[in-house]
Protein backbone atom coordinates (compact mmCIF):
# COMPACT_ATOMS: atom_id res chain seq x y z
CA UNK A 1 0.00 0.00 0.00
CA UNK A 2 0.96 3.29 -1.04
CA UNK A 3 1.72 5.96 1.83
CA UNK A 4 -0.97 9.26 0.95
CA UNK A 5 -1.35 12.63 2.38
CA UNK A 6 -4.52 11.69 3.64
CA UNK A 7 -3.34 8.99 5.77
CA UNK A 8 -0.25 10.68 6.82
CA UNK A 9 -3.15 13.40 7.74
CA UNK A 10 -5.22 10.60 9.81
CA UNK A 11 -2.20 9.65 11.75
CA UNK A 12 -2.04 12.91 13.88
CA UNK A 13 -4.80 12.95 15.96
CA UNK A 14 -3.92 9.15 16.53
CA UNK A 15 -0.85 10.13 17.45
CA UNK A 16 -1.86 12.60 19.36
CA UNK A 17 -4.08 10.01 21.11
CA UNK A 18 -1.34 7.66 21.98
CA UNK A 19 1.32 10.37 23.33
CA UNK A 20 -1.57 10.66 25.53
CA UNK A 21 -2.22 7.38 26.99
CA UNK A 22 1.73 6.80 27.09
CA UNK A 23 2.43 10.47 29.25
CA UNK A 24 -0.58 9.41 31.67
CA UNK A 25 0.64 5.48 32.61
CA UNK A 26 4.20 5.99 33.99
CA UNK A 27 3.05 2.40 35.61
CA UNK A 28 0.81 -0.17 35.32
CA UNK A 29 -1.26 1.02 37.60
CA UNK A 30 -1.52 4.50 35.90
CA UNK A 31 -2.43 2.72 32.38
CA UNK A 32 -5.39 0.81 33.88
CA UNK A 33 -6.22 3.89 35.75
CA UNK A 34 -6.06 5.98 32.43
CA UNK A 35 -7.89 3.07 30.52
CA UNK A 36 -11.01 3.33 33.51
CA UNK A 37 -10.83 6.57 33.12
CA UNK A 38 -11.55 6.81 28.55
CA UNK A 39 -14.12 4.00 29.36
CA UNK A 40 -16.24 6.07 31.58
CA UNK A 41 -16.27 8.59 28.96
CA UNK A 42 -17.80 6.10 26.50
CA UNK A 43 -20.24 4.86 29.04
CA UNK A 44 -18.95 1.54 30.13
CA UNK A 45 -19.71 0.28 33.89
CA UNK A 46 -17.76 -1.33 35.54
CA UNK A 47 -18.02 -4.44 37.64
CA UNK A 48 -16.64 -5.76 40.45
CA UNK A 49 -15.27 -9.69 40.81
CA UNK A 50 -16.63 -9.91 44.52
CA UNK A 51 -19.97 -9.05 42.97
CA UNK A 52 -22.85 -10.26 41.57
CA UNK A 53 -22.59 -9.81 37.39
CA UNK A 54 -25.77 -11.33 36.80
CA UNK A 55 -28.37 -8.19 37.19
CA UNK A 56 -26.02 -6.29 35.14
CA UNK A 57 -24.65 -8.06 32.38
CA UNK A 58 -26.86 -7.85 29.21
CA UNK A 59 -27.32 -7.52 25.57
CA UNK A 60 -25.78 -4.69 24.11
CA UNK A 61 -23.97 -3.75 27.35
CA UNK A 62 -20.46 -2.10 27.57
CA UNK A 63 -18.35 -3.42 31.21
CA UNK A 64 -14.86 -3.29 32.23
CA UNK A 65 -13.12 -5.05 35.20
CA UNK A 66 -10.29 -4.49 36.87
CA UNK A 67 -7.45 -7.01 38.68
CA UNK A 68 -5.31 -5.71 41.19
CA UNK A 69 -5.56 -1.67 39.65
CA UNK A 70 -2.95 -2.98 37.04
CA UNK A 71 -4.54 -5.61 34.66
CA UNK A 72 -8.38 -4.86 33.18
CA UNK A 73 -10.92 -6.72 30.43
CA UNK A 74 -13.43 -4.24 28.89
CA UNK A 75 -16.10 -5.87 26.79
CA UNK A 76 -18.87 -5.15 24.92
CA UNK A 77 -21.25 -7.89 24.52
CA UNK A 78 -23.63 -8.16 21.01
CA UNK A 79 -26.59 -7.23 20.81
CA UNK A 80 -27.35 -10.81 19.03
CA UNK A 81 -25.52 -12.34 21.79
CA UNK A 82 -26.25 -16.38 22.41
CA UNK A 83 -23.80 -18.13 24.41
CA UNK A 84 -24.69 -21.73 23.16
CA UNK A 85 -24.92 -22.95 19.66
CA UNK A 86 -21.13 -22.21 18.42
CA UNK A 87 -21.33 -18.96 17.50
CA UNK A 88 -21.31 -16.90 21.09
CA UNK A 89 -17.35 -16.40 20.97
CA UNK A 90 -15.20 -13.82 22.57
CA UNK A 91 -12.81 -11.23 20.01
CA UNK A 92 -10.31 -10.69 22.50
CA UNK A 93 -7.37 -8.23 21.77
CA UNK A 94 -4.66 -8.90 24.05
CA UNK A 95 -1.31 -6.51 25.88
CA UNK A 96 0.32 -5.60 28.53
CA UNK A 97 0.84 -2.68 30.68
CA UNK A 98 4.21 -3.13 31.97
CA UNK A 99 7.69 -2.34 30.59
CA UNK A 100 10.84 -3.11 32.23
CA UNK A 101 12.24 -0.30 34.46
CA UNK A 102 13.01 -0.29 38.67
CA UNK A 103 11.42 -0.53 41.33
CA UNK A 104 11.91 0.61 44.92
CA UNK A 105 13.31 -2.01 47.88
CA UNK A 106 11.45 -2.80 50.59
CA UNK A 107 14.48 -1.24 52.18
CA UNK A 108 15.36 1.14 50.29
CA UNK A 109 18.16 2.95 52.34
CA UNK A 110 21.56 3.51 50.77
CA UNK A 111 24.42 5.79 51.56
CA UNK A 112 28.07 6.46 50.16
CA UNK A 113 30.51 8.89 50.12
CA UNK A 114 27.75 11.36 51.68
CA UNK A 115 25.23 10.94 49.27
CA UNK A 116 21.28 9.61 49.68
CA UNK A 117 20.89 6.84 47.64
CA UNK A 118 17.56 4.40 46.54
CA UNK A 119 17.76 1.09 46.61
CA UNK A 120 16.08 -0.41 43.63
CA UNK A 121 15.31 -3.67 42.06
CA UNK A 122 15.69 -4.14 38.68
CA UNK A 123 12.20 -5.42 37.03
CA UNK A 124 12.23 -7.37 33.48
CA UNK A 125 15.09 -7.47 30.98
CA UNK A 126 15.62 -3.84 30.61
CA UNK A 127 18.58 -2.25 29.03
CA UNK A 128 19.81 -0.86 31.99
CA UNK A 129 22.63 1.36 30.54
CA UNK A 130 20.04 3.74 29.06
CA UNK A 131 19.07 4.65 32.57
CA UNK A 132 22.23 6.32 33.09
CA UNK A 133 21.91 10.10 33.34
CA UNK A 134 18.25 9.94 33.00
CA UNK A 135 16.24 12.71 34.95
CA UNK A 136 14.14 10.07 37.38
CA UNK A 137 10.80 9.98 39.69
CA UNK A 138 8.36 7.60 40.90
CA UNK A 139 5.20 6.14 40.29
CA UNK A 140 2.67 3.64 41.59
CA UNK A 141 0.46 2.81 44.39
CA UNK A 142 1.04 3.56 48.14
CA UNK A 143 -1.12 2.26 51.42
CA UNK A 144 -1.03 3.88 54.61
CA UNK A 145 -3.01 4.36 57.48
CA UNK A 146 -6.31 6.86 57.51
CA UNK A 147 -7.87 7.19 60.79
CA UNK A 148 -8.33 3.50 61.78
CA UNK A 149 -8.55 2.11 58.18
CA UNK A 150 -6.31 0.86 55.54
CA UNK A 151 -6.30 2.96 52.25
CA UNK A 152 -4.09 3.19 48.82
CA UNK A 153 -4.07 6.04 47.06
CA UNK A 154 -1.53 6.13 43.06
CA UNK A 155 0.70 8.74 43.37
CA UNK A 156 3.20 10.20 40.35
CA UNK A 157 5.74 12.47 41.69
CA UNK A 158 5.99 14.58 38.70
CA UNK A 159 9.60 16.08 39.09
CA UNK A 160 13.03 14.80 38.41
CA UNK A 161 14.21 13.79 41.76
CA UNK A 162 16.90 10.86 41.11
CA UNK A 163 19.73 10.28 38.62
CA UNK A 164 22.14 7.87 38.37
CA UNK A 165 24.86 9.29 37.30
CA UNK A 166 27.15 7.75 34.32
CA UNK A 167 31.25 6.92 34.82
CA UNK A 168 33.03 9.76 32.92
CA UNK A 169 35.55 8.11 30.14
CA UNK A 170 38.69 9.54 32.07
CA UNK A 171 37.81 6.96 35.15
CA UNK A 172 37.11 4.02 32.76
CA UNK A 173 39.52 1.19 32.20
CA UNK A 174 41.07 0.68 28.70
CA UNK A 175 39.05 -2.58 28.49
CA UNK A 176 35.86 -0.84 29.27
CA UNK A 177 36.89 1.93 26.62
CA UNK A 178 37.29 -0.52 23.79
CA UNK A 179 34.65 -3.60 24.92
CA UNK A 180 32.15 -1.42 26.34
CA UNK A 181 31.57 -0.38 30.01
CA UNK A 182 30.42 -3.19 32.35
CA UNK A 183 28.82 -2.42 35.62
CA UNK A 184 27.17 -4.25 38.47
CA UNK A 185 23.32 -4.21 38.40
CA UNK A 186 23.46 -4.38 42.40
CA UNK A 187 25.99 -1.45 43.09
CA UNK A 188 25.92 0.49 39.93
CA UNK A 189 22.46 1.09 39.97
CA UNK A 190 21.95 3.08 42.83
CA UNK A 191 20.08 6.57 42.25
CA UNK A 192 21.45 9.86 44.27
CA UNK A 193 18.53 11.36 46.25
CA UNK A 194 20.30 14.18 47.43
CA UNK A 195 23.79 15.29 49.78
CA UNK A 196 23.82 14.66 53.50
CA UNK A 197 25.07 18.33 53.52
CA UNK A 198 21.82 19.14 51.99
CA UNK A 199 19.96 17.13 53.99
CA UNK A 200 21.28 18.42 57.08
CA UNK A 201 20.79 22.00 56.40
CA UNK A 202 17.07 21.35 55.24
CA UNK A 203 16.20 19.67 58.30
CA UNK A 204 18.02 21.40 60.51
CA UNK A 205 18.64 18.33 63.39
CA UNK A 206 22.26 17.32 62.70
CA UNK A 207 22.19 14.10 61.18
CA UNK A 208 24.49 11.84 63.40
CA UNK A 209 22.50 12.90 65.98
CA UNK A 210 19.19 11.75 64.49
CA UNK A 211 21.13 8.17 63.56
CA UNK A 212 22.47 8.29 67.19
CA UNK A 213 18.89 7.81 68.91
CA UNK A 214 17.26 5.49 65.96
CA UNK A 215 17.94 2.27 64.35
CA UNK A 216 18.72 2.28 60.81
CA UNK A 217 16.26 3.62 58.88
CA UNK A 218 14.61 1.86 56.00
CA UNK A 219 14.01 4.34 53.51
CA UNK A 220 15.32 8.11 54.24
CA UNK A 221 13.02 11.01 55.32
CA UNK A 222 12.98 12.57 52.29
CA UNK A 223 11.74 10.50 50.43
CA UNK A 224 8.99 9.00 52.82
CA UNK A 225 8.30 12.60 53.34
CA UNK A 226 7.67 12.82 49.30
CA UNK A 227 5.70 9.80 49.31
CA UNK A 228 3.29 10.95 51.82
CA UNK A 229 2.97 14.54 50.86
CA UNK A 230 1.75 12.70 47.40
CA UNK A 231 -0.62 10.81 49.47
CA UNK A 232 -1.79 13.50 51.69
CA UNK A 233 -0.86 12.36 55.13
CA UNK A 234 2.11 11.94 57.84
CA UNK A 235 5.31 10.02 57.05
CA UNK A 236 4.43 7.87 59.90
CA UNK A 237 1.31 6.67 58.48
CA UNK A 238 3.16 4.89 55.43
CA UNK A 239 2.26 1.28 55.69
CA UNK A 240 3.97 -0.19 52.06
CA UNK A 241 3.95 0.78 48.35
CA UNK A 242 4.87 -0.40 45.21
CA UNK A 243 6.74 1.99 43.78
CA UNK A 244 8.32 2.20 39.94
CA UNK A 245 10.86 4.62 38.74
CA UNK A 246 9.90 6.66 35.43
CA UNK A 247 11.72 8.77 33.30
CA UNK A 248 10.52 11.92 33.58
CA UNK A 249 11.23 13.19 29.83
CA UNK A 250 7.90 13.58 27.99
CA UNK A 251 6.71 11.38 24.93
CA UNK A 252 7.00 13.46 21.93
CA UNK A 253 6.46 12.98 17.96
CA UNK A 254 9.75 13.61 16.61
CA UNK A 255 11.64 13.05 13.48
CA UNK A 256 12.16 15.84 10.19
CA UNK A 257 8.58 14.79 9.18
CA UNK A 258 6.80 13.95 12.50
CA UNK A 259 6.31 10.44 11.46
CA UNK A 260 8.01 8.93 14.47
CA UNK A 261 7.11 8.99 18.89
CA UNK A 262 10.12 8.67 21.20
CA UNK A 263 8.72 7.51 25.00
CA UNK A 264 9.34 5.57 27.42
CA UNK A 265 7.10 2.31 27.71
CA UNK A 266 6.46 1.87 23.99
CA UNK A 267 6.01 -1.77 24.05
CA UNK A 268 3.56 -2.18 25.03
CA UNK A 269 1.38 0.64 26.05
CA UNK A 270 0.59 1.66 22.11
CA UNK A 271 -0.87 -1.57 22.06
CA UNK A 272 -3.09 -1.04 24.82
CA UNK A 273 -3.77 2.28 23.29
CA UNK A 274 -4.71 0.46 19.91
CA UNK A 275 -7.09 -1.78 21.63
CA UNK A 276 -8.96 0.38 23.34
CA UNK A 277 -8.97 2.61 20.48
CA UNK A 278 -10.31 -0.19 18.32
CA UNK A 279 -12.98 -0.83 20.87
CA UNK A 280 -14.70 2.55 21.24
CA UNK A 281 -14.08 2.86 17.10
CA UNK A 282 -17.24 -0.17 17.05
CA UNK A 283 -20.29 1.84 17.29
CA UNK A 284 -22.86 1.16 19.51
CA UNK A 285 -25.48 0.34 15.95
CA UNK A 286 -22.75 -2.14 15.28
CA UNK A 287 -22.77 -3.70 18.89
CA UNK A 288 -26.40 -3.93 18.30
CA UNK A 289 -26.17 -6.21 15.52
CA UNK A 290 -23.02 -8.52 16.50
CA UNK A 291 -23.29 -11.99 18.05
CA UNK A 292 -20.25 -12.35 19.97
CA UNK A 293 -18.48 -10.47 22.30
CA UNK A 294 -15.72 -7.73 21.91
CA UNK A 295 -13.33 -7.79 24.34
CA UNK A 296 -9.63 -5.84 25.36
CA UNK A 297 -8.10 -7.42 28.04
CA UNK A 298 -4.44 -5.57 29.33
CA UNK A 299 -2.13 -7.68 31.51
CA UNK A 300 0.65 -6.97 34.31
CA UNK A 301 3.65 -8.68 34.67
CA UNK A 302 4.42 -10.03 30.91
CA UNK A 303 7.82 -8.67 31.17
CA UNK A 304 8.60 -10.90 34.00
CA UNK A 305 7.04 -14.30 32.98
CA UNK A 306 2.94 -13.60 33.61
CA UNK A 307 2.99 -15.63 36.44
CA UNK A 308 0.58 -13.99 39.03
CA UNK A 309 -3.04 -13.93 39.66
CA UNK A 310 -3.21 -10.54 37.15
CA UNK A 311 -0.86 -11.84 34.45
CA UNK A 312 -2.16 -13.52 31.02
CA UNK A 313 -1.30 -16.82 32.65
CA UNK A 314 -3.59 -16.24 35.61
CA UNK A 315 -7.61 -16.93 35.39
CA UNK A 316 -8.61 -13.75 34.59
CA UNK A 317 -9.71 -14.30 31.63
CA UNK A 318 -11.37 -17.68 31.79
CA UNK A 319 -12.85 -16.41 34.72
CA UNK A 320 -14.51 -13.16 33.19
CA UNK A 321 -15.50 -14.91 30.32
CA UNK A 322 -17.02 -17.55 32.40
CA UNK A 323 -18.70 -15.46 34.31
CA UNK A 324 -20.51 -13.38 31.06
CA UNK A 325 -21.27 -16.76 29.47
CA UNK A 326 -23.22 -17.68 32.55
CA UNK A 327 -25.16 -14.50 32.68
CA UNK A 328 -26.92 -15.94 29.17
CA UNK A 329 -26.60 -19.36 29.51
CA UNK A 330 -26.70 -22.54 32.37
CA UNK A 331 -26.13 -24.89 29.90
CA UNK A 332 -23.45 -27.41 31.20
CA UNK A 333 -20.83 -26.68 28.75
CA UNK A 334 -21.95 -23.25 27.35
CA UNK A 335 -18.13 -22.12 28.61
CA UNK A 336 -16.25 -24.77 26.52
CA UNK A 337 -18.60 -24.13 23.81
CA UNK A 338 -17.60 -19.65 23.96
CA UNK A 339 -13.80 -21.13 24.17
CA UNK A 340 -14.21 -22.74 21.12
CA UNK A 341 -15.77 -19.85 18.71
CA UNK A 342 -13.25 -17.21 20.21
CA UNK A 343 -10.14 -15.58 18.52
CA UNK A 344 -7.02 -13.56 20.54
CA UNK A 345 -5.09 -11.09 18.43
CA UNK A 346 -1.82 -10.70 20.93
CA UNK A 347 -0.43 -7.03 19.97
CA UNK A 348 2.65 -6.34 21.31
CA UNK A 349 5.56 -5.17 19.90
CA UNK A 350 7.91 -6.38 16.89
CA UNK A 351 11.70 -5.75 16.39
CA UNK A 352 11.99 -3.32 12.99
CA UNK A 353 14.91 -3.66 11.60
CA UNK A 354 17.73 -1.88 12.74
CA UNK A 355 19.48 0.50 9.81
CA UNK A 356 22.69 0.21 11.71
CA UNK A 357 22.93 -3.56 12.47
CA UNK A 358 20.76 -5.41 9.42
CA UNK A 359 22.52 -8.49 9.75
CA UNK A 360 20.83 -8.92 12.74
CA UNK A 361 17.53 -9.79 11.38
CA UNK A 362 16.69 -12.47 8.66
CA UNK A 363 16.86 -11.18 5.24
CA UNK A 364 13.38 -12.10 4.30
CA UNK A 365 11.45 -10.93 7.61
CA UNK A 366 12.96 -7.56 8.30
CA UNK A 367 9.18 -5.15 9.50
CA UNK A 368 9.66 -1.32 8.67
CA UNK A 369 8.24 1.37 10.31
CA UNK A 370 4.99 2.59 7.95
CA UNK A 371 4.54 -0.47 6.57
CA UNK A 372 1.64 -1.60 8.75
CA UNK A 373 1.43 -4.43 11.60
CA UNK A 374 3.40 -7.44 11.31
CA UNK A 375 2.42 -11.00 12.17
CA UNK A 376 4.95 -12.91 13.94
CA UNK A 377 5.62 -16.54 13.87
CA UNK A 378 7.97 -18.95 15.30
CA UNK A 379 7.72 -22.88 15.17
CA UNK A 380 8.99 -23.38 18.21
CA UNK A 381 5.95 -22.04 19.28
CA UNK A 382 7.67 -18.67 21.14
CA UNK A 383 4.27 -17.15 19.23
CA UNK A 384 0.97 -18.67 19.27
CA UNK A 385 0.53 -17.99 15.30
CA UNK A 386 -0.34 -20.93 12.91
CA UNK A 387 -1.83 -20.54 9.55
CA UNK A 388 -5.31 -20.35 10.40
CA UNK A 389 -5.02 -17.36 12.74
CA UNK A 390 -2.56 -15.62 9.97
CA UNK A 391 -5.03 -15.93 7.63
CA UNK A 392 -8.20 -14.25 9.99
CA UNK A 393 -6.01 -11.56 10.20
CA UNK A 394 -4.82 -10.73 7.04
CA UNK A 395 -8.13 -11.46 5.87
CA UNK A 396 -9.44 -8.49 8.66
CA UNK A 397 -6.17 -6.39 7.60
CA UNK A 398 -7.46 -6.48 3.42
CA UNK A 399 -11.25 -5.14 4.39
CA UNK A 400 -9.58 -2.33 5.98
CA UNK A 401 -7.30 -1.64 3.31
CA UNK A 402 -4.12 -1.77 5.76
CA UNK A 403 -0.91 -3.42 4.63
CA UNK A 404 0.61 -6.42 7.06
CA UNK A 405 3.92 -7.99 7.29
CA UNK A 406 5.76 -10.98 8.35
CA UNK A 407 8.22 -11.65 10.97
CA UNK A 408 10.84 -14.89 12.26
CA UNK A 409 13.77 -14.33 13.51
CA UNK A 410 16.79 -16.12 12.08
CA UNK A 411 18.05 -19.77 13.59
CA UNK A 412 21.03 -18.51 15.00
CA UNK A 413 19.04 -15.83 17.10
CA UNK A 414 17.03 -16.14 20.05
CA UNK A 415 13.59 -15.25 20.18
CA UNK A 416 11.70 -13.49 22.91
CA UNK A 417 7.83 -14.43 23.97
CA UNK A 418 5.17 -12.44 24.85
CA UNK A 419 0.90 -13.07 25.88
CA UNK A 420 0.04 -15.14 22.91
CA UNK A 421 1.09 -19.05 23.65
CA UNK A 422 0.53 -18.16 27.18
CA UNK A 423 -3.35 -17.10 26.60
CA UNK A 424 -3.48 -19.73 24.12
CA UNK A 425 -2.51 -22.34 26.27
CA UNK A 426 -4.63 -21.29 29.34
CA UNK A 427 -7.81 -20.91 27.33
CA UNK A 428 -7.61 -23.42 24.16
CA UNK A 429 -8.72 -20.40 22.52
CA UNK A 430 -7.02 -19.92 18.53
CA UNK A 431 -4.81 -17.01 18.75
CA UNK A 432 -2.34 -14.78 16.69
CA UNK A 433 0.43 -12.50 18.05
CA UNK A 434 1.25 -9.54 15.96
CA UNK A 435 2.25 -5.78 16.75
CA UNK A 436 4.16 -3.10 15.21
CA UNK A 437 7.64 -2.63 14.07
CA UNK A 438 9.83 -0.25 16.70
CA UNK A 439 13.24 0.49 17.54
CA UNK A 440 15.27 0.32 21.05
CA UNK A 441 12.95 -1.98 22.74
CA UNK A 442 13.63 -2.09 26.38
CA UNK A 443 15.48 0.97 26.47
CA UNK A 444 14.53 4.10 28.73
CA UNK A 445 13.72 5.37 25.55
CA UNK A 446 11.96 3.55 22.55
CA UNK A 447 10.72 4.42 19.03
CA UNK A 448 7.67 3.58 16.66
CA UNK A 449 6.14 4.63 13.35
CA UNK A 450 3.05 6.99 13.09
CA UNK A 451 1.52 5.53 10.61
CA UNK A 452 1.42 1.98 12.12
CA UNK A 453 -0.75 3.58 14.98
CA UNK A 454 -2.96 4.45 12.53
CA UNK A 455 -2.95 0.75 10.60
CA UNK A 456 -3.04 -0.85 13.59
CA UNK A 457 -5.89 0.95 14.86
CA UNK A 458 -7.49 0.14 11.28
CA UNK A 459 -6.78 -3.68 11.76
CA UNK A 460 -8.07 -4.58 15.15
CA UNK A 461 -11.35 -2.01 14.70
CA UNK A 462 -11.67 -4.91 11.59
CA UNK A 463 -11.12 -7.51 13.65
CA UNK A 464 -14.05 -6.35 15.52
CA UNK A 465 -15.95 -5.83 12.98
CA UNK A 466 -15.86 -8.78 10.47
CA UNK A 467 -14.43 -11.70 12.28
CA UNK A 468 -17.53 -13.64 12.64
CA UNK A 469 -18.19 -13.31 8.85
CA UNK A 470 -14.59 -14.53 8.02
CA UNK A 471 -14.22 -17.73 10.84
CA UNK A 472 -17.63 -18.62 9.19
CA UNK A 473 -15.68 -19.23 5.90
CA UNK A 474 -12.46 -21.40 7.41
CA UNK A 475 -14.35 -23.78 9.84
CA UNK A 476 -11.34 -25.69 11.82
CA UNK A 477 -12.17 -28.46 14.01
Amino acid sequence: MVLTHEIRTATQKVAGECLSFLRNSPSPFHAVDHCKSELAKHGFQQLREDANWGDHVKASGKYYVTRNQSSLIAFTVGGEYKATGGAGGFKIVGAHTDSPCFVLKPRTAEKSCGYKMVGLQTYGGGLWHTWFDRDLSIAGRVVFRNGGELASKLIRVDKPIMRIPNLAIHLTTADERTKGFNFNKETHLLPMLCTEMMSQLVNEAPEAEKEKNADAPKHHAEILNVIARECGVDAKDLVDFELYVYDTQEPIIGGLYDEFIFSARIDNQISCYSGMAALFAVDDAAVQKDSMVNMVAVYDHEEVGSNSHVGASSAFTNDVIRRVVACFSDHHDAFEQALRASFVASVDGVHGVHPNYTERHQMNHRPLMHKGPTIKYNSNQRYATNSVGSAIMKRCADLAEVPFQEVCVKNDSPCGSTIGPIISTSTGILTVDLGNAMLSMHSVREQCGTVDLLYMNRLLESFFKNYSAVRKSLPVE
